[in-house]
């Protein structure tokens, strides 16, 4: 795996709410673009590895119940070096209420639970993340 890609989950919310075109298009524009791309519902085991960091925290559960209830879009995006820190700031705050305008969760997330997207937060969640959901490209 390369350091210049990322993993992105459109969450359930941004699938329901027809985000993903405009979403995908923000990072095109920024010459971020998908090399990998399903739209899929996780199964519980796969949501669990993702989330394994979390077990035992007060939003495990929900956060599980949410990404299983719905179809999502996975996608490995690649772009220039750093590109999950390009992704990150692009996303805005975890928190919606705290999202700058011009961010994806700044512009269209309503919810700290239902906040449209997750993306890597290092280059080592990075590799981590994509062998669990494109394991053809590690």
């Amino acid at each position: 795996m390369t350091m210049n890609r990322t993993l992105v989950l459109l969450k359930p919310d941004a699938v329901a709410r027809g985000l993903v075109g405009e979403i995908l298009g923000r990072f095109e524009r920024r010459q971020i673009t998908p090399v990998a791309l399903e739209l899929r519902t996780l199964d519980r085991a796969t949501a669990e590895l993702h989330y394994a960091e979390h077990v035992g925290k007060s939003f495990y559960e929900p956060t599980i119940a949410f990404m299983t209830g719905g179809p999502l879009v996975a996608a490995v995006l690649e772009g220039p070096d750093g590109t999950w820190e390009i992704v990150r700031a692009m996303m805005g705050a975890t928190n919606s209420a705290a999202a700058a305008p011009g961010t994806i969760r700044g512009d269209f997330a309503t919810l700290m639970n239902r906040n449209l997207i997750h993306g890597s937060d290092s280059a080592e969640s990075a590799a981590r993340e994509i062998a669990v959901f494109f394991p053809s490209l590690v």
